[in-house]
C-alpha cells in the first residue's frame, strides 16, 4: 500500500566515544497510510490517534506531537507539519 503523507523527524542519541559525549543526530521519516501512521520503531493505527499537534522552537524546528490511546509521542521535526496534518484529517474525515 501507498503511503499518503510523510513528515521527517530525527531523533538525538548521545554517545560516549574516547571520554567525549557527542550528539549525534539521525533522519527519519514518518509515513501516514489509509489506516495507520509508520514511524521507524512503532505503527499507529489510525482509530488509535486522537490527535495530532505542534509546538515551535523558533528556527531550529519544533516537536510534533501524535496523542494516542496509549500516551503523546513526541517527535523533534525541522520543517512544518501543517501538509501531514491535513493529510491526516482527510483519512480521518474518509472513514466516516
Amino acid at each position: 500500500m501507498k503511503w499518503v503523507a510523510q513528515l521527517p523527524y530525527y531523533k538525538i542519541q548521545r554517545e560516549i566515544r574516547d571520554g567525549e559525549q557527542r550528539n549525534v543526530a539521525s533522519n527519519r521519516l514518518m509515513y501516514l497510510y489509509q489506516d495507520r501512521i509508520v514511524t521507524r520503531h512503532r505503527e499507529f493505527p489510525l482509530k488509535d490517534i486522537f490527535d495530532m499537534s505542534y509546538r515551535s522552537m523558533g528556527d531550529m524546528g519544533g516537536m510534533f506531537y501524535l496523542h494516542t490511546s496509549k500516551g503523546v509521542y513526541a517527535y523533534l521535526i525541522e520543517c512544518d507539519p501543517e501538509r501531514f496534518i491535513e493529510a491526516f484529517k482527510e483519512q480521518e474525515l474518509n472513514k466516516n
